[in-house]
């Protein structure tokens, strides 16, 4: 019964995103879009141009939402106004690509179809992604238009310089989809509650050499600590983010500091630790490093004493230091990603490193590592409390939910 009253919570909390594609040879970058906000844990619809049809299928984004695209205004039978539901349906209307023609209209007010009298009626928050030609990007008209929509309360995700599909070199092509998704998660996040705060997070594995080409590290794909970098970007937070190796896209508005060692996440921790408010130690550091790595690549037969043999010395605990130099004020967060005894050991880690919430995980067996989702346990002192299974993007929300209670506590 519990676990119902839980999915029924999470569907009832589940933002929808209307995803606008107008006609533009980036609308399959719109595909990308789609999926990152899916990844955000949100319910994505799409409602389309005629001209973008012919640059896309309908029916991709149809597999890809499993959920009907919106074409024309008669097109739905069932709902004579099918673009007041859709208007009403939408917690964030994202145009990606967004035309130089569909930007002009929606900055006079024109609504000649599906898409453009949606806009016109959604009371929800508009994000605008454009795509175009340099030059009708740099078109005064063009750029009138913008400042307009932006004037009156839209995002604008500025396009990106680079090749275009038309030959020429400039401004013009769509922001990275990530970028987007960025946006459309702020926008559908009204917490700002950490605008002028600076939180440090790290994330992802750490490499111990062994030689130059071999090293000790774990599975950390480093999802979970790239999450909580998005949700302190979209409460208004200054992000500066310690990223170990990972093949992730980071936050546009995170600092990324590239580490690959234990050693060099330590350093970056402690050179920024003094000027920030809030603290998340998400990555998997490892806890023993070779404590003489080789300089030369170890080989079959002549190394072989070297290979069977690897002594070990113990890496910096990062968490401990954070929360032995913590200063008044400051939130430290750490993560337990444990195989059994879960709450207890995370418990015991509470207060060994004088953390003051613990994010507490089980690993192994299929759990958590690599995946987009995760159950998990937040351990304070005034006790434990069970979040069930959810995107990690979700338990990064509801982890700043919990630092803002600590702060009100204070």
């Amino acid at each position: 019964m519990d676990e119902t009253k839980a999915e029924n919570a999470a569907a009832a909390q589940q933002k929808t995103v209307l995803v606008g594609v107008t006609g533009c040879v980036a609308a399959y970058k719109a595909c990308e879009l789609v999926r990152a906000l899916q990844k955000a844990g949100m319910r994505v619809k799409v409602v389309m141009t005629e001209h973008a049809t012919h640059f896309i299928d309908p029916l991709q984004f149809r597999a890809l939402t499993r959920e009907p695209v919106g074409l024309g205004l008669f097109d739905n039978p069932s709902d004579p106004i099918h673009h007041i539901s859709l208007a009403s349906e939408a917690d964030v209307f994202v145009i990606a690509p967004c035309t130089a023609n569909v930007a002009a209209k929606l900055a006079w007010g024109i609504a000649d179809d599906l898409l453009t009298t949606t806009a016109l009626a959604t009371t929800a928050p508009i994000v605008i992604a454009p795509a175009m030609n340099v030059h009708m990007y740099e078109n005064p008209a063009t750029q009138r238009n913008l400042r307009e929509l932006k004037a009156r309360g839209m995002t604008i995700v500025e396009a990106d310089a680079g090749y275009l599909a038309c030959g020429d070199v400039g401004r013009g092509r769509l922001a990275d989809p990530e970028a987007i998704a960025q946006a459309v998660i702020a926008a559908a996040n009204p917490k700002r509650d950490l605008a002028g705060k600076r939180v440090l997070v790290t994330a992802g594995p750490t490499r111990e050499p062994i030689d130059p080409v071999r090293f000790i590290t774990n599975h950390s794909s480093g999802k979970m600590g790239y999450a909580v970098a998005r949700a302190a970007v979209a409460r208004g937070a200054q992000v500066t983010l310690v990223s170990g190796p990972v093949s992730l896209e980071a936050p546009a508005q995170a600092q990324v500091v590239p580490v690959e060692t234990a050693a060099q996440m330590a350093e970056a921790v402690k050179a920024r630790l003094a000027e920030s408010d809030i603290v998340v130690c998400a990555a998997a550091v490892a806890d023993a490093r070779p404590a003489a790595p080789a300089d030369h690549k170890l080989k079959k037969g002549r190394d072989d004493d070297a290979l069977s043999r690897i002594d070990l010395e113990r890496t910096e605990d990062i968490l401990a230091y954070v929360g032995a130099h913590a200063t008044p004020g400051q939130v430290v967060v750490g993560f337990a990603a444990e195989t059994d005894n879960v709450v207890e050991n995370a418990r015991g880690k509470l207060e060994r490193k004088k953390a003051d919430l613990i994010v507490a995980n089980r690993v192994g067996g299929g759990h958590t590592f690599g995946k987009d989702d995760d159950e998990v346990t937040f351990v304070t002192a005034a006790g434990a409390e069970a979040h069930p299974l959810q995107s990690k993007d979700a338990v990064a929300d509801e982890l700043f939910d919990a630092v803002a209670a600590l702060g009100a506590q204070r």
